[in-house]
C-alpha cells in the first residue's frame, strides 16, 4: 500500500491547521507557503477536505480554511479516507464478488489480506493531529 502525494499534503495541511489556535481562519495560500504545497493542488485537497467534514471554508475577505473539528477528533485514517477514499488492500476485500475465488469457502490469503487491511486502518485511527502536533513542539 502506498499513500498518494495528495494524502501526504492533505496530512502536512492539517497538522499545520492543528498548530494554529482552533477555529482560527488560514488563508489557503500561506498553508501552501508554509507547507510547500502547490496552491493550485493545495485548494483541490482543502475542497476534499472539506467536503469530507475536516475543515471548513469561509469565503470573503477574511477568508480561508479552519479545521471543522478539533484536532484530537481528526485521526490520520479521517484523512487518508478524505483523500483515497476507504481502504481497501486488494478488490476482494471491497468487492467480493471480484475475487477469482468466489467460489470457494475458505481463502487463506483473502484471510491474511483482511488481517492486514485491519491493522492498517487500526493504526491510522490511533493517532490524531492533536498527538502529532505535540511531537512538533
Amino acid at each position: 500500500m502506498r499513500l498518494n502525494q495528495a494524502t501526504d499534503y492533505a496530512m502536512r495541511a492539517i497538522l499545520y491547521l492543528s498548530g494554529v489556535p482552533y477555529g482560527q481562519v488560514v488563508e489557503a495560500k500561506l498553508i501552501a507557503e508554509e507547507e510547500n504545497i502547490p496552491i493550485r493542488f493545495l485548494l483541490k485537497i482543502l475542497r476534499l477536505l472539506t467536503k469530507d467534514g475536516i475543515v471548513d471554508s469561509h469565503r470573503g475577505v477574511n477568508g480561508g480554511y479552519a479545521l471543522a473539528r478539533h484536532p484530537s477528533k481528526i485521526t490520520l485514517l479521517d484523512v487518508v479516507e478524505a483523500i483515497e477514499g476507504p481502504i481497501a488492500i486488494n478488490r476482494c476485500l471491497y468487492a467480493p464478488e471480484e475475487c477469482s475465488k468466489r467460489f470457494s469457502e475458505h481463502c487463506p490469503v483473502h484471510e491474511a489480506l483482511f488481517e492486514l487491511q485491519k491493522s492498517i486502518t487500526e493504526h491510522l485511527s490511533r493517532y490524531n493531529f492533536q498527538m502529532l502536533r505535540e511531537r512538533v513542539k
